[in-house]
């Protein structure tokens, strides 16, 4: 069960990557929860809709490169390397043109083929310093 867990993160991922969100219905429950930063509304699959859309928005050519997953159960943790280019607008941070590589962890729950909760833990400091948005 742990490899179909971590193979079902990873097509979260090839989503983000290929800017897919459409496979999101594939991917989460309906009812799936998203604990992030930048995430204000956290209950349903829309609000994992919103966060990866203001970062696209933010990072149109975001890119997401696995370095490590390990599964045990219903989890899955994931430590990830993003990349991408400032062209949008990102928290109130008019954009930059900078590029940025930002590491993350992160941690899914899986039930019934399905992400139910997403936990994301970024190095957001490193890239508001890489922005030029704090010293």
């Amino acid at each position: 069960m742990s490899e179909e867990n971590k193979a079902l993160v990873r097509r979260l991922y090839e989503a983000i990557n290929q800017n897919s969100l459409g496979m999101l219905d594939e991917i989460t429950s309906p009812e799936a929860t998203i604990h992030t930063p930048f995430s204000q509304h956290q209950a349903g699959r829309g609000s994992f809709e919103e966060v990866f859309t203001s970062m696209m928005r933010a990072f149109p050519d975001y890119h997401v490169t696995i370095e490590d997953q390990i599964a045990e159960a219903d989890k899955v943790v994931t430590r990830y390397t993003a990349r991408g280019t400032h062209q949008g607008e990102l928290m109130g941070i008019s954009p930059t043109g900078k590029e940025v590589s930002v590491t993350g962890i992160d941690i899914d729950s899986v039930s019934g083929g399905k992400i139910v909760e997403h936990w994301s833990e970024a190095d957001t400091l490193g890239m508001m310093q890489q922005l030029g948005a704090v010293p």
